[in-house]
């Protein structure tokens, strides 16, 4: 079922970004139900179906390398099976820390310092598990004509999600990282407590 349309996204500026990964095009939107502003980086080819990802900011991970998450891991990993496979998409959802926010997600980090577990963190703050929403994410791929593709995900709510604004997605590719010590029982709890597919 398709959602209620609603007023959101309108292109800032598209422009070629040239990375390490490979050259992409980069589109900015804003979003006027939250004033926040989310990227589209993309690599178009009409001859192939495209391999998305949607990537949630994560400062700590992405900016800084930490290792306490994948995030980091996850990006680098989703720009250069996109470069191979030749057309696709990344999806940068300003929606740090799950949705809470920076400053609630160091407040969940000096909790898990304690003991607890990301889901639990959350939970004693009063804050949801998972406050991330991907109506955006949709508007923001048929934008740029993506409205079938290959969905790089281990985390089935968002292909539920996107289903439900209008994507047809062909198929679930898994997004693999290594882990490390520092990750291992984040991993984890987000395959044993939060239904993401992951053999950790």
């Amino acid at each position: 079922m398709l959602s209620k349309k609603r007023e959101t996204s309108i292109v800032e500026a598209d422009a070629i970004l040239p990375t390490k990964y490979g050259t992409f095009r980069i589109r900015a939107f804003h979003d006027h139900k939250n004033n926040k502003e989310h990227a589209l980086l993309y690599l178009e080819n009409p001859e192939i179906t495209p391999l998305v990802r949607v990537h949630s900011e994560c400062l700590t991970g992405d900016a800084f390398g930490s290792l306490r998450c994948d995030c980091g891991p996850q990006l680098e990993t989703s720009m250069k099976e996109i470069q191979a496979h030749g057309s696709g998409a990344i999806v940068y959802l300003k929606q740090e820390g799950r949705g809470i926010g920076l400053y609630a997600k160091m407040q969940a980090y000096a909790l898990q310092d304690q003991g607890l577990d990301t889901l639990d963190a959350n939970l004693q703050l009063g804050l949801p598990a998972d406050a991330r929403t991907y109506e955006i994410a949709a508007e923001m791929l048929k934008s740029i004509g993506y409205d079938e593709l290959y969905l790089l995900t281990n985390n089935p709510e968002k292909r539920l999600q996107l289903t439900e604004n209008g994507i047809d997605i062909k198929n679930r590719v898994p997004i693999i990282v290594v882990p490390s010590e520092h990750n291992l029982s984040y991993l984890r709890t987000k395959a044993s407590r939060m239904g993401h597919i992951l053999e950790v």
